[in-house]
């Protein structure tokens, strides 16, 4: 159920983005964002652990910072993948947008999905 509280909360910042950067970020429709979100996931469950373990020298000297190419470098790979209905213009966009993600990501589950853990 978490899992799929992420992908929905992704999609809407996908949304949310496509409106911001209209001009280096595309998305077709909600369901394309949806997509990209699903797939997004699957991603980082199947690709993002092996770049972590390839990349864990530079990933220890940066201080974790290689985190941040990471995701984005799992954000283009989604883009390639989905296709002409998510697009974005290039790596910078994509780091720009990881590290967004991350930060609003952080802050969601802080907030939002820890209040609802403790009322239990």
């Amino acid at each position: 159920m978490r899992w799929l509280l992420g992908v929905v909360i992704n999609s809407v910042l996908f949304m949310a983005f496509a409106g911001f950067f209209h001009d280096s970020f595309y998305l077709s429709s909600f369901g394309a964002a949806l997509g990209a979100s699903f797939l997004l996931s699957v991603l980082n469950i199947l690709v993002k652990p092996i770049l972590i373990i390839l990349t864990l020298p530079v990933t220890v000297l940066t201080l974790g910072m290689f985190l941040f190419v990471i995701n984005a470098i799992t954000l283009l790979l989604t883009d390639e993948l989905m296709g002409s209905s998510f697009e974005i213009s290039g790596f910078g966009m994509a780091l720009f947008i990881a590290i967004i993600m991350s930060i609003i990501n952080l802050i969601i589950q802080k907030t939002v999905l820890n209040s609802s853990k403790e009322k239990r």
